[in-house]
């Protein structure tokens, strides 16, 4: 019998090639897997298979029915803002396309929580923007872009948590998805742009002076200046790929 964290790890791995596997294309929808068909292709006892489908279940990626199987369901069921559906998507070749509509996303409720964190925001939180804001200077310097990464996250999740909107508040995991998606999928330059890094701290200095519009207006441009590098990248990427 398997230790528990080999278990863990097992359902882990399993839950990540099935998801991948769904979210590029490889298993089609309208398809159907047996468990025991998914134990005997990814190595896995049929309990591992079986939490696994639970799991995809309960994000709308596939349905399983008795004397039927496990049907793999088309992306318009999926739970799109689930984080590890959006993980999973940004390694597909769909990434180019779902990045467009989450930064359509995210002009929709960042800017608008921004404003609201320039009225809300208690001075702890803006002391924590602050400082996100300082650690990207130095990072962003280093080139040490994981470093950036967490505070660049720390600085989103402060804001979300700061408009004192519970719903703006539960998109933190999303937004985290989007950044971690980013820099793990090298879209980031070696040195973060300043001028991304000027915003972030205008939008700090906004909400610490109360300016809603200040700081939905810089907001704003964080948003367009991330979507036009992402922009930037992919076009350079293809310009490579035909051998421009």
């Amino acid at each position: 019998m398997a230790a528990p964290s080999n278990v863990g790890a097992l359902h882990r791995n399993l839950l990540a090639a099935l998801g991948t596997g769904i979210a590029s294309g490889q298993y089609r929808a309208g398809q159907v897997l047996t468990l025991d068909g998914v134990s005997a292709e990814h190595g896995v006892s049929r309990s591992v298979a079986r939490e696994a489908i639970r799991v995809l279940e309960s994000m709308g990626m596939v349905a399983s029915r008795r004397r039927v199987g496990i049907t793999i369901q088309p992306s318009e069921q999926w739970n799109v803002f689930d984080p590890l559906v959006i993980r999973w998507r940004l390694e597909s070749q769909d990434r180019a396309a779902l990045l467009v509509s989450l930064s359509e996303l995210r002009r929709g409720f960042e800017p608008a929580a921004a404003a609201l964190a320039a009225r809300r925001a208690n001075p702890h939180q803006c002391r924590i923007l602050a400082a996100a804001v300082s650690d990207m200077v130095i990072h962003g310097r280093s080139g040490d872009l994981e470093s950036y990464l967490l505070a660049d996250k720390v600085f989103h999740r402060t804001l979300l948590e700061a408009s004192g909107n519970e719903m703006f508040r539960a998109l933190n995991d999303v937004v985290a998805e989007i950044l971690t998606g980013r820099t793990h999928h090298h879209m980031m330059p070696a040195n973060p742009n300043p001028v991304a890094i000027e915003l972030h701290d205008e939008v700090a200095r906004a909400i610490r002076l109360r300016d809603e519009a200040a700081a939905e207006r810089a907001m704003r441009a964080i948003i367009d200046e991330a979507a036009a590098a992402v922009s930037d990248e992919f076009s350079a990427d293809l310009d490579q790929d035909v051998g421009l």
